[in-house]
């Protein structure tokens, strides 16, 4: 099984994001479909083919904090779970039996994780690698995360990634986060951040296409999908991973 390290990344993706809710600004996936809509802040081309919210966020109604999205975990695993009842969360929610989840440790992070391969996580969206992640001085659950690639998936395509990609960033856009922490089609390196968003705690999703970019007509940057990424973060500003002392160094 393919070796899952997902913590830094998060930390960056979420630097990289945290100015608020933004549209593409000339990134365009290559793909088959109809050409993409343009967003209605920049009039530059959104990524993979769907409308895309404003650049500014709307107004908040009174009250709208109550009701907005709490990411609490992944199905039945919960942030804050120990190793043992995440595992029998894993078991519960997928059916499998025990043996076949594995263990991997993060020599630099000191994390460790519990990986699972899950046949159509998202329907007919190809395997993908799910990867537990608990903290290094807690020793609970800080992070899931869920990967889809050829290394996942030998016969996944460019096509499917980005339809996974839109077929979520749809479902998240509905999913009442806080206004002012969502962003979308946002460039990165290596890639787009679909879809950010944030509960009222401050915990996130955030939804990454990697990727290729080119340079096509009229300086649009074109990208060839390789792998979408899903993570479901407990404290994306702060995890809880090993860190040097300052001073020591």
């Amino acid at each position: 099984m393919r070796k899952i390290y997902l913590i830094p990344a998060v930390v960056g993706l979420f630097t990289s994001v945290a100015a608020g809710p933004l549209a593409a600004q000339g990134a365009v996936p290559k793909q088959k479909a109809a050409p993409a809509p343009r967003a209605a802040a920049t009039g530059a081309p959104a990524a993979a083919g769907t409308p895309v919210a404003a650049g500014a966020p709307s107004a908040e109604a009174p009250g709208a904090e109550d009701k907005s999205k709490a990411i609490d975990g992944f199905r039945s695993a919960k942030f804050g779970m120990n190793e043992a009842d995440v595992r029998a969360a894993m078991t519960k929610d997928f059916n499998v039996k025990p043996d076949t989840i594995k263990a991997q440790d993060n020599a630099s992070e000191l994390t460790h994780s519990i990986l699972l391969s899950v046949p159509d996580l998202l329907p007919s969206g190809g395997a993908a690698e799910l990867s537990y992640v608990f903290g290094y001085k807690s020793k609970s659950l800080i992070q899931i995360g869920a990967v889809w690639s050829k290394g996942t998936d030998t016969a996944m395509t460019p096509e499917k990634l980005f339809s996974n990609a839109n077929i979520l960033r749809a479902h998240f856009m509905g999913e009442g986060f806080k206004p002012d922490s969502i962003a979308v089609n946002m460039p990165v390196a290596g890639g787009i951040v679909m879809f950010r968003g944030s509960d009222a705690k401050d915990r996130s999703v955030i939804l990454l296409l990697q990727g290729t970019f080119e340079n096509k007509e009229n300086n649009q940057r074109v990208l060839t999908p390789t792998s979408l990424l899903l993570f479901y973060v407990a404290d994306a500003k702060s995890p809880d991973i090993f860190k040097l002392p300052p001073g020591q160094f």
